[in-house]
Formats: C-alpha cells, structure tokens, sequence
C-alpha cells in the first residue's frame, strides 16, 4: 500500500473539488453501497468504465498521467451523507473477476477531511483527509465508512493495471 499526502497541486485540487460540489455536478443515487438493497444510500458519479462515460472525464486526466497507467477500468466518484453514527459498508473488494483483481490496483483520492475512513480487513485504517491518495492491490478486502462532523464524505475511486 502506498500513502501520498498532498498529491495533486493545490490549482489542481481546487478545481476538481470545487467541480464536485457545484450544484449542477451530476450525482446519481444509487440504493446501495456495496450491492443493490444493502440498507445503504451513496450518489456516485462514473466518469469512466471501459471508455468515458462523462464530460467530466477530462478533468482527471492529469491524475491519470501521475499513475503510468497501463489499463484503465473505472473511475468512480462516491458521495455519502453525514450521519449520526459511523455505518461501516462492509468489506468488498471493487471487482468480482478475481482475474481482473489480482492484476488491477484500487486507488482513492480524498476530497474532503472529515471523521470517516477507510478500513481494511488487515484493521489498517486510512482517514479521510483532503488530497491523500492511496493505492493497493484490488483484491485486498477494504470498506469505505460515513462520517459524522462533515456534511459529506467524498472520494474518487480508481482501478487501473500499472504498467
């Protein structure tokens, strides 16, 4: 697993979070975190899976030429609401094709500092701080949680083979 505080330039960083939180920034809702129906609720937003699925896409670009990216498979924003108490969403690994996931790396940007976190099956656990950005093998069990001293808790996914 590796750590990268402040890894976008602050330009950079602002831009993108500022993109995120405009009110005409398209999220979708999904009933769901971790599978359909599992008592969750997060918005998302794809800007990618297996080809450009937004106009936004192109905003992350200079993310990805950091990454020496082989392969792309998905970006994935998710946007969860505060809540009274922290709900961990259980541990998942981000593809079910363990082909894909034992070749593929999971890696997520912060977008915001609040109280949440991600937790690993291992009991590591990464908290959410604005432009930290850690990456690890896809197939190692983690779970995203909400938080309770920030309105939202926000990430960008990614799932890329390296080259």
């Amino acid at each position: 697993m590796k750590i990268t505080k402040n890894f976008l330039n602050k330009d950079l960083f602002k831009k993108i979070s500022n993109t995120l939180i405009e009110n005409n920034f398209p999220w979708f809702i999904q009933f769901g975190v971790n599978k359909i129906k599992d008592g969750n609720i997060q918005f998302t937003h794809l800007f990618y899976q297996d080809t450009a699925n937004s106009t936004y896409f192109t905003m992350l670009e200079p993310i990805l030429y950091k990454l020496n990216i082989k392969k792309l498979h998905r970006i994935k924003a998710n946007l969860t609401l505060k809540t009274k108490k922290i709900i961990e969403h259980g541990y998942h690994i981000d593809y079910e094709d363990l082909n894909i996931a034992k070749n593929c790396n999971t890696a997520i940007l912060y977008m915001n500092t609040n109280n949440g976190y991600t937790k690993f099956k291992n009991k590591k656990i990464i908290k959410s701080e604005s432009n930290k950005f850690i990456s690890f093998k896809s197939n190692m069990l983690h779970t995203g949680s909400t938080c309770t001293d920030n309105d939202i808790r926000l990430v960008i996914n990614f799932n890329y083979e390296s080259k």
